[in-house]
């Protein structure tokens, strides 16, 4: 018997496990992303504070790559994917969760956004063939049941602090329909993943996804001058982290997991979005937001595991 089957399961293993950490990358960037972004709507207008974290990444990517020595033209081919992937994954995903943070808490915009596993699990069956196991069901009904119970278990305070009533429909919506575009991007990425370097694939799609969000901007009034030094360390965080460097671990996760799986375990974002709300901008947390977190950890545990 040839010795290659005893050694695809430690290589097989050793994947699951790149991916997972760069899963857990990717949650902890993102979950951090929506106080921090909540933030800075004090500070700037909504679409101009988008542009200059997003244009602020891109040009991180660029030199990032450019000092791996990374070719940064996208290759023959390439380029309708790389605009379809950064309509999706970057302008289309930007401009909605802008909304929804304006219009909505930064704990309940981050929960409703992260309804995407049920999109992505919904549409990784026809278009990948990923038949959903038992364990993945459960998984995804356990992080799904940590959402709904977040955003139900809001103090009727804080629904009212988020302003006039149609805001807060109108930024679920925008949340839902944030969620459906990226699930749907993850699944297209799954099945047809960008072919040019990592790191510059991430510039590119960051650099074309911010293009609508610099002409929503220029209907903005901006006082940059009006901006902190909190803010301006603000802007750098988003920018290298969530807008960069997160982007390049969730890559690489959809390259080493199931589409399912990965989707399932960025619930962890939303856990980590509402208690650093609650940390740093002083939202309420109660025992639904407890309740939640062992729900939302036990689907991505289960997601790990299947």
């Amino acid at each position: 018997m040839s010795p290659a089957p005893l050694s695809a399961a430690p290589a097989r293993d050793q994947g699951r496990l790149q991916g997972l950490a760069m899963l857990a990358i990717t949650a902890c960037s993102w979950g951090f992303n929506w106080p921090v972004s909540k933030f800075l709507l004090g500070e700037l207008p909504p679409f101009a504070m988008r542009t200059l974290c997003c244009g602020g990444g891109a040009v991180f990517a660029f030199a990032l790559a450019a000092g791996r020595g990374e070719p940064l033209r996208p290759p023959a081919g390439q380029w309708p994917r790389l605009i379809a992937f950064a309509a999706m994954n970057y302008g289309a995903f930007t401009i909605l969760t802008t909304l929804a943070l304006f219009w909505l808490p930064a704990s309940q915009a981050v929960i409703v956004t992260y309804t995407l596993p049920i999109w992505a699990a919904v549409l990784a069956w026809p278009m990948l063939g990923e038949r959903p196991t038992p364990a993945r069901i459960l998984a995804t009904a356990l992080g799904l049941a940590g959402v709904a119970l977040l955003v139900t278990g809001q103090p009727q305070a804080t629904a009212a602090a988020a302003g006039p009533a149609w805001t807060r429909p109108a930024g679920f919506a925008c949340g839902l329909a944030a969620a459906f575009v990226f699930g749907l991007g993850t699944v297209i990425a799954k099945r047809a993943p960008l072919r040019m370097p990592p790191i510059a694939g991430v510039a590119w799609q960051a650099t074309l996804g911010t293009l609508p969000v610099v002409a929503l901007a220029a209907f903005e009034p901006v006082r940059l001058a009006a901006v902190t030094p909190l803010g301006w360390g603000a802007i750098a965080y988003v920018a290298v982290l969530p807008m960069s460097l997160a982007y390049l671990a969730w890559f690489r996760a959809l390259r080493l997991l199931p589409a399912n799986t990965a989707a399932t375990g960025v619930l962890l974002a939303p856990a980590i979005g509402v208690f650093a709300s609650a940390l740093m901008l002083h939202e309420a947390l109660g025992w639904h937001q407890l309740a939640a977190l062992a729900l939302t950890l036990a689907g991505v545990a289960l997601a790990a595991r299947g």
